[in-house]
């Protein structure tokens, strides 16, 4: 009876409570609101130099449970780090006057994309009224009229000596539909006189050379040779008339080359007269954006170089818009696409995208629909995340990122290569080649930082073998810090900014206290406390509608074990509906007397928002065999490959201590009794070996007390977990059938540290209602479950008789002698048949070799 005392766990060992004087305050309103993130060191540390290295590949991801802080300290942490850093500069996509279909991306200073975007959109109004200004005065038009008079002069000077070249000769010049055609001339009485114009007057009216030359030659007397008389001459004659018409000809045609030439000089002049005219109206407005954006920005210097020389080219569209404002003339091409635009005095950006859909991540090219075709141009190229971010850092979710088509991999192509160039998922795919806007790739240099849970972590390094060349620092978020009497404060201090922001109402020292204890429980550990303070903040603000609904003014301790009590409630049916059964007698559970190869187990069971501890009645029969133990639920599947090693662990336990002599004959049947479920885990491979032990030894288990705990090959118990749910799983059981006072729960002793039971178990062991017991091997485990000793082996291996190992190596040894002489009588009962069997065998190969 000493080992059940000795062994049985002080109160002050089941929950370890907080010093709330050594807390330093009575409400929260004295406490100074924590800035930072506890508990995390490893990950801040992580974080802070991965933010630090700038090369390539040393992108971070966060690895964490949700609820950790892991979210809100990395994007504080970005911030604080990007606002001391210089902004990044601005993108804008211009009109590629070279080749329309790929736009230029040009960089500027912050805060300057927008600015020339607005400026130009101002330079394209007052371009109109300026060149409609310029062309509308009179020296304009007087250059260009001296311009064509000089033109008409020189024309009127070759058409004049072509005329009188060709009237030497004997011929005239006369112009017809197909041409100008030369016509031999003949003496004839004086023709009528008629108008005559200069020779350049006729061809610019459009007067042939002929009708100028027939009067000419009337003047001297001639006149046209008809085609009658051009038959009468002699082949000779007309064969000189033929060679002359064709010298005529060939000088007409070089006189009228000459002529083109002469026009197109002139429509030259014309246009650089109209461009310098264009050039010295636009040089100021132009001038005036160079001087505001290019300084040593050549791309953008030549960019507006293309610009003046497009709005000289086509100056004309400016005029007609200034002339008519109802006109519509498309003037877009000119306009400048702020695509990226940052604030100079906030630092490096910071982006955090939700959903990363590769358009969001990578950008796109916007279409607008006209009468049923789709239309873009450079100014619908819209930024994605990535360029958002450029220069700055980039926050995203991997389970989100790796939930969207495309994403991850266009991602990692931008860290390979650090340029995005925006590319439709159609040319990705490249199933129908779309003809589409190709805009200039931009180069990326950002931070990349992906929050994700360690299950996704490991996948992407397994599966994806670039994974660790662009994301080099590993972030690990843990899910509990020690608890000490520091990081009590810290978290008390986190409480108090919380309750101060959110809540909007002070906690108690008390109430405080209690909630850190509550943070011990969810870890299952008195010296740790958990990080997922999402968890910590919920019982915040339900305590806090608590004492709301009681009309206080702050939060208390009750409130807080209310607030703990009442979500366990909303989550719990599950478990009231097992109760029920057991309390209806529909799961039989004994808690009283003794029974052989009979002992209450605990099992866990789990829902995604609760889980909670039940007894379970576990039996074992024993009989002389060879099987060895076999477990009911194994033969069936039931159970699982952790609780199958268990099973096995018991045969190697049992031969080490009582097979060194002699076999072990036995076979065992063990259950779970009315499980209808899987069952796994080895914390009851402990449990199962008391029940076996008691059945071979004859000797009744205790039934008020429940077992839990695995066991190794050499009886150590060993601890589980779930013990807190354990423990009270089997508690409310028996008050539901009544507290008798005797009723109580072995663990394992490495257990002790996990102990954070519920308040209303501790005042039912504080009254001696409830006992709890640790052991550490089977020996001790065995004598508090039966009152007997486990015995000590004597030199030769044997226990004493009246030991529960006596009594078990009595009866394992009694079942071999037994089965050595049953087997010894089948021997010598069927020996004359063998013998007889045998000779005929011999007989029979002796006829064979014969």
């Amino acid at each position: 009876m000493s080992l059940i005392k000795d062994r049985e766990l002080k109160i002050e060992k089941l929950r370890r409570k907080t010093d709330t004087k050594a807390l330093g305050f009575r409400t929260t309103k004295d406490v100074v609101p924590l800035e930072g993130l506890i508990g995390q060191e490893r990950a801040v540390k992580s974080i802070g130099f991965g933010l630090t290295v700038p090369n390539k590949g040393y992108n971070i991801f966060i690895v964490g449970e949700p609820g950790s802080g892991r979210s809100t300290y990395s994007l504080e942490e970005i911030k604080r780090r990007a606002a001391q850093m210089p902004a990044p500069d601005d993108w804008v996509y211009v009109y590629n006057f070279d080749d329309p279909g790929e736009p230029l991306a040009i960089n500027l200073p912050a805060g300057k994309g927008r600015d020339l975007a607005k400026e130009t959109e101002t330079a394209i109004e007052d371009l109109k009224v300026t060149l409609a200004k310029a062309f509308d005065n009179n020296e304009y038009e007087d250059n260009k009229a001296q311009l064509v008079k000089a033109f008409q002069d020189e024309v009127n000077v070759l058409m004049e000596d072509l005329r009188k070249w060709a009237e030497s000769r004997n011929f005239a010049i006369k112009r017809t539909p197909q041409g100008f055609v030369n016509l031999p001339m003949v003496s004839a009485q004086p023709a009528k006189q008629e108008e005559t114009s200069s020779e350049a007057e006729q061809v610019s009216e459009g007067k042939s050379a002929s009708e100028n030359e027939h009067t000419g030659s009337a003047e001297h007397g001639l006149r046209e040779m008809q085609q009658e008389e051009f038959e009468t001459l002699s082949k000779e004659k007309q064969d000189e008339l033929q060679k002359a018409s064709e010298e005529i000809s060939q000088r007409t045609l070089e006189i009228l080359r000459l002529i083109r030439e002469r026009e197109k000089d002139l429509k030259e002049k014309i246009k650089q007269l109209e461009s310098e005219i264009c050039r010295t109206a636009i040089t100021p407005i132009l001038g005036e954006l160079k001087n505001r954006h290019v300084s040593k920005n050549g791309k953008l210097e030549q960019w507006l170089g293309d610009f003046a020389e497009d709005v000289i080219e086509n100056f004309s569209l400016f005029l007609a818009a200034a002339r008519d404002e109802s006109t519509e003339i498309d003037f877009t091409r000119y306009q400048v696409n702020s695509f990226v635009s940052n604030d100079p005095e906030a630092g490096a950006p910071v982006v955090r995208e939700t959903n990363p859909i590769y358009y969001n991540l990578i950008g796109k090219t916007e279409y607008e629909s006209r009468q049923g075709n789709l239309y873009t141009d450079f100014r619908r190229i819209t930024p994605g995340a990535i360029h958002r971010a450029n220069g700055g850092f980039l926050l995203l979710e991997a389970d989100e990122l790796l939930r969207q088509f495309m994403s991850w991999d266009a991602l990692k192509r931008v860290l390979r290569s650090n340029e995005l160039s925006i590319e439709n998922l159609g040319e990705q795919l490249g199933y129908i080649p779309v003809s589409s806007l190709r805009p200039e790739s931009i180069p990326i240099d950002m931070k990349v930082v992906i929050i994700g849970t360690p299950y996704l972590y490991y996948l992407l390094n397994i599966y994806d073998p670039e994974f660790q060349k662009i994301f080099k620092i590993k972030a690990d978020f843990d899910t509990s810090m020690s608890r000490t009497a520091g990081s009590e404060t810290e978290l008390a201090r986190f409480i108090a900014g919380y309750a101060s922001q959110e809540v909007k109402m002070p906690l108690t020292a008390d109430a405080v206290g209690e909630i850190i204890e509550w943070a011990s429980r969810l870890v299952e550990n008195q010296n740790r406390m958990t990080t997922q303070f999402n968890k910590v903040t919920e019982i915040l603000c339900e305590a806090s509608a608590w004492a709301r609904i009681e009309g206080k003014k702050q939060i208390g301790h009750k409130h807080v074990v209310k607030a703990i009590e009442e979500k366990t409630f909303r989550s719990n049916m599950l478990e009231e509906k097992i109760l029920d059964a057991h309390r209806n007698g529909v799961i039989k559970i004994d808690t009283d007397g003794g029974v052989v190869g009979q002992i209450n187990g605990l099992v866990v069971s789990e829902t995604f928002d609760h889980s909670f501890g039940a007894p379970v009645r576990i039996t074992a029969n024993v009989f002389m065999g060879q099987e060895g133990i076999v477990n009911i639920e194994r033969e069936v599947n039931m159970t699982g490959p952790i609780h199958n090693k268990g099973l096995m662990i018991l045969s190697s336990y049992l031969g080490r201590i009582y097979a060194q002599e002699y076999p072990i004959s036995m076979s065992a049947r063990i259950a779970f009794e009315q499980t209808y479920g899987g069952v796994e885990g080895d914390s009851a491979s402990s449990t199962e070996l008391y029940c076996i032990l008691s059945a071979l030894s004859g000797v009744e288990l205790k039934q008020n007390i429940a077992v839990t705990g695995s066991v190794d090959q050499f009886g150590q118990v060993q601890p589980i977990g779930g013990v807190n749910e354990k423990i009270e799983g089997f508690f409310r059981y028996c008050k539901v059938n009544g507290l008798t006072g005797s009723q109580g729960v072995m663990i394992p002793a490495q257990n002790e540290q996990h102990l954070m039971l519920h308040g209303e178990l501790l005042d039912a062991v504080k009254k001696g209602k409830f006992h709890i017991w640790s052991v550490r091997n089977i020996d001790e485990g065995i004598e508090i479950l039966t009152g007997i000793s486990a015995g000590s082996p004597d030199k030769d291996g044997k226990y004493p008789s009246d030991t529960i190992h006596g009594k078990v190596q009595s009866c394992l040894k009694a079942w071999f002698e037994r089965s050595f002489k049953l087997k010894k009588k089948m021997d010598d009962m069927f020996a004359p048949q063998k013998k007889k069997t045998n000779k005929a065998k011999k007989a029979e190969e002796s006829t064979d070799i014969e």
